[in-house]
């Protein structure tokens, strides 16, 4: 017979830690009413764990004023379930499932993420608690009721548009340069038609869309009251937009049907509506007839341009910050700053051949694969170190949100009080002011305490780095796209002569050209 041993508990049950819950709430507008249901939420979700014995608040998240209908556009859901994959949450309460999510598959996708990682949800207003198997199928249905109710909402916007375009009594939202805005109508003003009837004449005398925008930016023209950057994409817009010419063309863009709503470019898809002669023009048609010739030949002659180019939106300006633009001549590739080619005063970065980029690449990517042990390695040590310090800061955290919210709440009293003629205006100017000070200091230190978290994302990039070059085998000999693509995040011109290239892992490398 074995010899059994009982190793007694080292701690008893009552020492067992509470369950850590997390509170997402949701408003969809910022209207005041909107706004104190905002701070309501903040309060309740602080007050109901004060005296729980079993459960204890670690964060609220709240998206405020911010569409619902997408998930990517709310900020606070992200980094609630960034908090869950880290382990840092038990359980999550929300008034509702429509507070949670506004369509189906996201609400299903989600829960069925957080049941996976032993976290459940509980929907106050349902009365669901994802604890229990059998709710997901009430779940699906209110998920889907919610999702019908935002759908069926902007069907019903949508309807009314169209029938305003298809009878004639839709009206113009923004005006364009040239024109003001009347009553919906678009309205004549003089001194900016004179500037577009020199921008046609220019360009029908056959000046260059970044010569105009150099033009007007020398001449410093405003747009729409205030000063503005001229561009050649700009100048590109005007010289197409038919307005000018007294017409208009309804739904050039057009809203999907389904969640998530995104804006696309209208290619045929749906109906266009386009109103002759419907406002003064400022072009005569056998201009911009002569104009739109112009632009369609010289498209032909750029066609076969890369605009896909892997390098495309990854180089910038080291001393602007603008993006670099594709250039090829003599059969030569080239990219340069877009602030320098249209106004070279303003920025004195010049361009660089595409291949001297190319032959950086190559050669850093090979200094790293003799020294990744030295440089990364140890980078990857000090930020496992970092991890393993707990974060200090969780009941900050929440102390921070408490008096975020409370002086937003402030704020809105203020707001009543001047409403009603209780508060002057300088008094109220001189309060607010103050109110929204200590608001962005504290929101600037949650920023720092927050970004704490990100450690572990960093470590996750550095790690997809050193094991990029343990598995490569011999030096880089020819550009690799797909190393381009996985490793690097931008390059930053630093003058003609040097590159800075910004690897995943917030890395930073400069290497001669």
């Amino acid at each position: 017979m074995p010899t059994v041993t009982v190793i007694q508990p080292t701690i008893s049950e009552e020492q067992n830690t509470k369950i850590r819950c997390a509170a997402y709430c949701r408003v969809s507008s910022d209207s005041e009413d909107q706004l104190n249901s905002f701070m309501a939420q903040m309060r309740y979700y602080s007050q109901v764990f004060d005296n729980s014995e079993t459960e204890e608040l670690i964060d609220i998240y709240a998206d405020e004023g911010i569409t619902g209908t997408r998930e990517d556009k709310r900020d606070e859901f992200q980094r609630l379930m960034k908090d869950c994959r880290k382990g840092k949450i038990d359980r999550i309460y929300t008034k509702s499932i429509s507070r949670f999510a506004r369509n189906t598959r996201d609400c299903l996708k989600n829960v069925r993420e957080l049941k996976s990682l032993g976290i459940t949800i509980y929907f106050e207003k349902e009365n669901i608690d994802t604890a229990n198997m059998t709710d997901e199928m009430m779940i699906t249905i209110m998920g889907g009721l919610a999702q019908e109710e935002s759908t069926s909402i902007s069907q019903n916007l949508r309807w009314g548009i169209k029938k305003r375009m298809e009878n004639g009594t839709i009206k113009m939202c923004t005006p364009v340069f040239g024109y003001e805005l009347v009553d919906g109508n678009l309205i004549l003003k003089s001194d900016e038609a004179e500037i577009v009837r020199q921008i046609f004449d220019w360009y029908l005398n056959g000046y260059g869309l970044a010569a105009i925008a150099q033009m007007l930016n020398a001449l410093k023209i405003e747009r729409f009251g205030r000063t503005s950057h001229w561009t050649a994409s700009t100048v590109g817009v005007m010289l197409r937009n038919e307005k000018y010419i007294g017409d208009q063309l309804f739904q050039k863009k057009y809203t999907t049907d389904t969640l998530p709503f995104r804006q696309v470019v209208n290619k045929g898809e749906r109906d266009q509506y386009y109103y002759s002669d419907r406002h003064k023009p400022i072009i005569s048609r056998d201009d911009f007839d002569k104009v739109q010739n112009i632009l369609a030949e010289h498209k032909k002659s750029f066609k076969g341009l890369k605009q896909d180019h892997i390098f495309a939106k990854k180089i910038y300006c080291g001393e602007c910050g603008s993006t670099f633009k594709f250039k090829c001549r003599k059969n030569k590739n080239y990219w340069v700053c877009r602030l320098h080619d249209a106004e070279s005063d303003k920025c004195s970065n010049k361009q660089i051949l595409e291949a001297n980029a190319i032959s950086a690449f190559i050669m850093l990517c090979n200094k790293l694969w003799y020294n990744y042990k030295q440089i990364l390695l140890p980078c990857q040590a000090a930020l496992q170190d970092l991890k393993l310090k707990k974060f200090s800061g969780k009941t900050q955290v929440m102390d921070i949100h408490k008096e975020i919210a409370k002086l937003r709440e402030q704020a809105h009293v203020l707001a009543r009080l001047k409403t009603k003629g209780f508060l002057d205006e300088a008094k109220y100017l001189e309060q607010t002011t103050e109110l929204t000070a200590k608001i962005n200091k504290l929101q600037t230190e949650l920023k720092k305490l927050t970004r704490s978290d990100d450690e572990d994302e960093m470590l996750e990039q550095i790690e997809m780095l050193i094991d990029f070059f343990e598995k490569r085998e011999n030096i880089m000999i020819d550009f690799d796209e797909s190393a381009f693509e996985n490793i690097v995040e931008k390059i930053v011109v630093i003058d003609q002569h040097e590159l800075e290239f910004h690897l995943i892992g917030g890395l930073k490398f400069k290497e001669k050209i």
